[in-house]
């Protein structure tokens, strides 16, 4: 599917193998370390914050969760669906010895605050979009105050992540699985979850985290802006554009359609978002290809570094109790 796609991508422009290495080799070594660093400081900032989100006692030490972080993100990138996300509450368990429950409660919140941020980022890049570009689609208007919306409902849900549940134990009653061995497990971990959940959309922790994600969101936008200019990207409208434009792939990159590693719909995003400030389709696609093959080894390169670390770190002798 994901060949598919990339495959019908490039067909539908006129971009050919020749051009898209001569666009790849345009990046300096200079340039990818440097969005090295970045990226590597997202993983510190990522890591921190699901930190933060954590509660318990026996917190996980700093260097065990930013391995974990880098391991889990390899997983999230190349399963299909976001399926890979599982991987993050299992590693703590495995390596930490933290409960499945606030393992998952930590990823929900930590998820619910990055789609929050991103439409608080894509609903302002949006409104001025709509102010001051020539000939910008009516419907940037109400797409920004519609954004605003889902911001402002995602920091809520993120206070009380605990509510989502109610919806897991509707499907368990209307699938008959009450009064079941498995029914049973499921809602002895819904109900650790959602007490999980209320410790970590907790006002203190969630102002922490919050303050975290700001600069890691500011570092997402660097990382992607650095690789942009790097590859020859033409700034439309300078870096509101450049924020724009990024933002669109960002979202598709979030929403569980992925395939495998992303491949397809980060670039599709790209182009729309960039073909909207007027970028032509080639540039928008050479690019984007460029830019999401280096984000893709560079997820490869530090997921298997957590994977190394994690094997060094070994299995917490000592489980949490409750796991």
């Amino acid at each position: 599917m994901a060949a598919g796609l990339l495959w019908l991508l490039i067909s539908w422009s006129d971009v050919s193998a020749q051009d898209l290495w001569t666009r790849w080799r345009s990046l300096s070594l200079t340039v990818w370390a440097g969005a090295l660093a970045l990226h590597g400081g997202i993983y510190c900032l990522r890591s921190l914050r699901f930190g933060v989100l954590l509660s318990g006692e026996g917190q996980p030490g700093r260097g065990r969760l930013l391995a974990i972080s880098a391991a889990h993100n390899l997983a999230a990138l190349m399963l299909p669906a976001k399926t890979g996300e599982a991987a993050l509450p299992l590693y703590l368990k495995r390596y930490c010895a933290v409960p499945i429950s606030a393992g998952l409660a930590s990823l929900v919140v930590s998820r619910l605050l990055d789609l929050a941020l991103l439409c608080t980022i894509l609903a302002g890049s949006s409104l001025w979009m709509s102010q001051s570009v020539d000939q910008a689609p009516a419907w940037m208007l109400p797409l920004s105050l519609a954004l605003c919306a889902a911001a402002a409902f995602g920091f809520a849900v993120s206070a009380r992540a605990d509510w989502l549940l109610a919806i897991f134990d509707r499907a368990s009653r209307i699938l008959g699985l009450r009064g079941t061995r498995v029914g049973a497990r499921l809602d002895d971990l819904s109900r650790k979850t959602a007490e999980s959940l209320r410790t970590a959309g907790g006002s203190g922790r969630l102002w922490r985290a919050t303050a975290l994600s700001v600069p890691l969101w500011l570092g997402v936008f660097a990382f992607l802006g650095v690789l942009a200019t790097g590859f020859g990207l033409e700034h439309a409208h300078g870096l509101p554009g450049d924020t724009f434009g990024a933002a669109w792939s960002l979202l598709a990159q979030m929403l569980p359609i992925n395939v495998f590693a992303g491949a397809g719909t980060q670039e599709l995003g790209w182009v729309v978002g960039f073909g909207l400030l007027g970028v032509p389709e080639d540039l928008a696609l050479e690019t984007g290809l460029g830019v999401y093959t280096v984000y893709r080894l560079n997820v490869l390169l530090l997921g298997v570094l957590g994977h190394l670390a994690m094997a060094l770190f070994g299995k917490t002798p000592a489980e949490h109790p409750g796991a």
